[in-house]
């Protein structure tokens, strides 16, 4: 037994000093080397040596000096045991590719920090890409350190994977759908950090904040964080306000419900009273002479004992124009954007009257906060035009009602 450890595993003398001079040298570098770039890095103004630092990549890069070492000088060990040889070799090249794949690695790491530094490009969901290519550096390492461990050709590897092709499937099933997702979210441009995305599906409804390999990070609205599957980007409906963000203006769509009870048309002296509201003024007066064009045109004097007959103003129609005059002056209101105040559908509620508007900003606060400035006021002044909203009358409501209803009769008999 001991002849057997003499004759294959006991290094010669040259051996023992090749390693010692690659431990050496290592410590050498490390120590006196590699503190000095870190210095140099720190005065520069560069970026790139700062990034190399940061992410160890001059710290990995100081075992290429040992690995180097021993590599040249395995061809001249020539009184070495050759299983001795075999074995340091195969070491060697194993420490290689290992040092290799970490300065990849690293290397990837600062060209992604590189890129969203970039105020343009900071947005893009790059991350998941230089993840995807990290993972198949890492299989070509592994692939080449069995290689070197069994001491087989990586190609005689390869043609056994058909075998293990349902394993690895299996393992690497999110990584894979992620990868194939990632390269489709970055080349479609789908979603990108900082965009603000709803998926009812997984009640998510906030802002993106990372999107990595295998995984979205989406902090919502009540501060929660969210974190979904990637390829569940491509594979399920999602809206993506981004757009909305990008053109600076943020739409306002809601209705006033108005009791229909109370549209009626307007008399000679509701007319006169609106007539005072100065921004609906040039609507009335423009209002006023089509109309009586019209009618003199098409009816007789005494056609008019029928109100049904000939064209008159209402007081809906009159509000609407209001709120459209209205809209078209209030400084939160995005005005080269779609603006329009319709009539929808009646319904059981009511007649709902329609704002659809873009406010001209897409920060929520601000946004509500001219919404809300709006419908005060026009909410406010409806009964000028004598309309009230719809609602379940009671109490104090009641009385509401009564009063605007009161002032429109005693408008009509005046």
């Amino acid at each position: 037994m001991e002849k057997w450890i003499d004759s294959y595993w006991v290094p010669n003398e040259k051996i023992a000093i090749l390693l010692a001079a690659a431990i050496l040298a290592f410590f050498l570098t490390k120590l006196i080397l590699l503190p000095i770039f870190k210095n140099i890095a720190k005065r520069t103004r560069t970026l790139w040596d700062d990034l190399l630092v940061r992410f160890r990549t001059s710290d990995y890069a100081v075992h290429l000096v040992p690995a180097t070492i021993i590599a040249a000088g395995i061809p001249h060990m020539h009184t070495a045991n050759k299983y001795v040889i075999g074995f340091l070799t195969r070491a060697d090249n194993i420490y290689f590719i290992i040092i290799f794949f970490l300065l990849i690695s690293s290397f990837l790491s600062v060209l992604s920090a590189k890129i969203q530094m970039n105020p343009k490009k900071q947005n893009i969901p790059i991350h998941g890409i230089f993840q995807a290519l990290k993972l198949v550096a890492f299989l070509v390492c592994v692939i080449l350190i069995l290689a070197e461990i069994i001491n087989k050709t990586p190609f005689f590897l390869l043609s056994g994977l058909g075998a293990l092709t349902a394993v690895l499937l299996l393992i690497f099933r999110d990584s894979i759908l992620g990868l194939v997702s990632g390269i489709q979210i970055s080349t479609l441009d789908l979603v990108r950090t900082g965009d603000w995305i709803e998926m009812p599906k997984d009640d998510v409804d906030g802002n993106v904040i990372e999107v990595s390999l295998t995984s979205v990070k989406i902090q919502n609205w009540d501060m929660s964080i969210s974190v979904i599957p990637t390829y569940e980007l491509t594979s399920t409906a999602f809206k993506n306000w981004r757009g909305m963000s990008e053109s600076g203006g943020r739409r306002i769509k809601r209705s006033i419900s108005v009791d229909v009870n109370t549209v009626d048309f307007l008399t000679d002296k509701q007319v006169q009273e609106l007539l005072k509201i100065k921004i609906l003024r040039p609507y009335l007066e423009n209002k006023l002479i089509e109309i009586k064009n019209y009618n003199e045109k098409e009816f007789a004097e005494a056609d008019f004992n029928a109100i049904a007959n000939g064209r008159r103003l209402t007081n809906i129609g009159t509000f609407r124009a209001y709120c459209l005059a209205y809209l078209r002056k209030h400084p939160g209101i995005h005005q080269s954007m779609t603006l329009m105040v319709r009539l929808l559908q009646p319904e059981s509620s009511g007649q709902p009257v329609e704002i659809y508007a873009f406010a001209n900003t897409t920060i929520s606060s601000e946004y509500e906060n001219i919404q809300s400035d709006i419908f005060d006021h026009l909410i406010a002044v409806l009964p000028e035009f004598g309309l009230c909203m719809f609602q379940n009358p009671s109490g104090t409501k009641l009385k509401v009602i009564e009063k605007t209803v009161a002032k429109t009769e005693a408008a009509k008999s005046g």
